[in-house]
């Protein structure tokens, strides 16, 4: 499971440097299509990593509650088996 995070992370990393190599090359560029392409490389920019933030928040959330919910079925069954 670390292994896949760090190669997910890894990967994150090399696509955010592509990203900004991307938009300074569309910055420096002067074709006519250059500042729709510098506009779609500075929102991949901001949104990519605010899309990837969200995914893991809502991933260790899930995580969380699934494991609170698995405690709680323990300790029901714990508490039927008593009586």
């Amino acid at each position: 499971m670390k292994k896949g995070k760090q190669i997910l992370a890894l990967a994150g990393v090399i696509i955010l440097v592509l990203m900004y190599i991307s938009t300074l090359i569309f910055a420096l560029l002067d074709s006519p299509m250059s500042a729709d392409l510098l506009k779609a490389s500075l929102a991949c920019t901001i949104i990519l990593p605010v899309l990837l933030y969200g995914f893991a928040l809502v991933h260790r959330l899930a995580q969380k509650n699934n494991e609170n919910s698995e405690v709680l079925q323990e300790k029901s069954s714990d508490d039927s088996s008593n009586k």
